[in-house]
């Protein structure tokens, strides 16, 4: 169940990622939201990792959502850097 949670989180960390970093992405807005969703799965990780962002079967806490937003903001930027390359 935790990973369904991670995935509808990352749909919407991918839309509040390009919200916060709006312009023109190479993929446009599906890659965004995939990158969204892989920037959930990652920060995720490193929040279960650290203890903090962790989510349940009943819910998700404000540092899940943090922690899945700024870890697809990071993959965004890494991603917008990688394809101007």
């Amino acid at each position: 169940m935790a990973i369904l949670t991670w995935i509808i989180l990352g749909l919407i960390a991918g839309v509040i990622a390009k919200w916060i970093m709006p312009g023109r992405d190479p993929g446009g807005f599906i890659i965004t939201v995939i990158i969204g969703i892989a920037g959930a799965f990652v920060g995720g990780w490193l929040g279960n990792m650290l203890g903090i962002g962790t989510t349940t079967t009943g819910g998700l806490s404000i540092a899940s959502i943090v922690t899945a937003v700024v870890g697809a903001i990071v993959l965004l930027a890494l991603y917008r850097l990688i394809a101007r390359a």
